[in-house]
């Protein structure tokens, strides 16, 4: 259920638009705080410690978000010149603004990903360059789990990575939502803190955001070794992430630590709930519906039209890479069944694709 219930719309629209729950705000009041810049943070200390044990590394650094820990975490592996091996439509390489081109002259080399996310292993081994002047140097392998919602099964990360290893190259995970991969693919009786540390076993470092499905409000760690995370302490500076009395969103994070991971299947149960609802409309087709990430391709250009009548109806998705609905801790089963219900009523009442408005673009 909800903890915010007053909210008038069910916001699908990402897992980034959660409130802080009661419980978390009092915490966030709680917290004994320092200066962070300085290193004196108590609560920050605590949650880097936290992080770093539960991903089996031997440090953590906060930062404000995940693009940061990203940023950070590959300029901390490569150096001017060097290049990153990545998907064509990782979040790292297509929705973070070349940061690591444009901070640290560092190229990237994208790479096709099948509908799983996956990159071919023979791709991999094909892209990386010899050591030889004309080429930049492959410096590190960077893979995402979850990728619009899929896990990356095991198999798949231990051939990438020991690939990597094999040939001299560091690897990072883009883990935004790496706890919703361990809390859908830990085995039988297996906890999700024991699968997210069998998933960071395979990388040098990772990336963990607390601002999505956990729910905090802000924050997300780089997790590494100790020489890697001092590199990523300065490359954060330079990149105006030091916070200073940054306890009170630590805060929130180790909260969400505490009560949010398990409730991650909760969410996954909805996105499932969702995409079971939408099945057998004429005109709309589930394409993708993994973890808590739900995809529609929908028919004769509608898909702008339907976004329109979702949010008049009180229902917010987005139509960006193909229509997305993202579920997390603020959307409820009764917020599932009025999206699927507002969905049904559209295609029952809108009108013909030859007499709708069609918009062009990205919607």
């Amino acid at each position: 259920m909800s903890e915010n219930p007053s909210r008038s719309a069910v916001d699908l629209r990402s897992d980034t638009v959660t409130q802080p729950t009661t419980a978390m705000r009092a915490a966030m009041m709680a917290a004994p705080l320092g200066d962070d810049v300085f290193g004196d943070d108590p609560t920050v200390n605590a949650l880097q410690e936290r992080i770093a044990a539960l991903t089996g590394k031997q440090a953590a650094l906060f930062m404000p978000s995940g693009t940061q820990s990203n940023l950070c975490g590959i300029l901390a592996h490569c150096g001017r010149g060097d290049e990153y091996i990545v998907g064509q439509l990782a979040h790292t390489y297509r929705y973070e603004g070349g940061g690591a081109a444009v901070f640290g002259s560092v190229q990237p080399q994208p790479l096709t990903q099948d509908a799983q996310g996956r990159m071919q292993i023979a791709d991999i081994a094909a892209a990386i360059k010899p050591d030889d002047p004309h080429f930049a140097r492959t410096r590190l392998l960077c893979l995402e789990n979850t990728w619009n919602g899929h896990v990356m099964p095991d198999d798949y990360l231990r051939s990438a990575t020991a690939l990597a290893r094999e040939k001299g190259l560091n690897t990072h995970l883009d883990g935004a939502r790496v706890f919703n991969a361990a809390v859908a693919s830990a085995a039988p009786g297996q906890g999700a803190r024991a699968r997210l540390r069998e998933i960071a076993d395979h990388f040098d470092s990772l990336s963990v955001c607390f601002s999505k499905g956990l729910g905090a409000p802000v924050g997300s760690a780089l997790c590494g070794s100790h020489e890697l995370i001092q590199r990523g302490r300065r490359i954060r500076k330079m990149a105006g992430g030091g916070l200073r009395q940054a306890g009170m969103l630590a805060a929130c994070a180790l909260h969400a630590l505490d009560h949010h991971v398990a409730r991650l299947a909760d969410d996954h149960a909805h996105a499932r709930r969702l995409a079971d609802g939408l099945q057998g409309i004429d005109g709309l087709a589930v394409k993708s519906a993994e973890t808590n990430i739900v995809f529609v391709d929908v028919a004769d250009a509608r898909g702008p039209a339907l976004l329109d009548f979702l949010k008049a109806n009180g229902v917010l998705a987005t139509g960006l890479i193909g229509l997305r609905f993202v579920t997390h801790l603020d959307v409820d089963t009764a917020g599932i069944d009025h999206t699927i219900a507002t969905v049904r009523r559209f295609f029952a009442e809108a009108p013909t694709p030859s007499t709708a408005a069609v918009r062009t673009g990205l919607y």
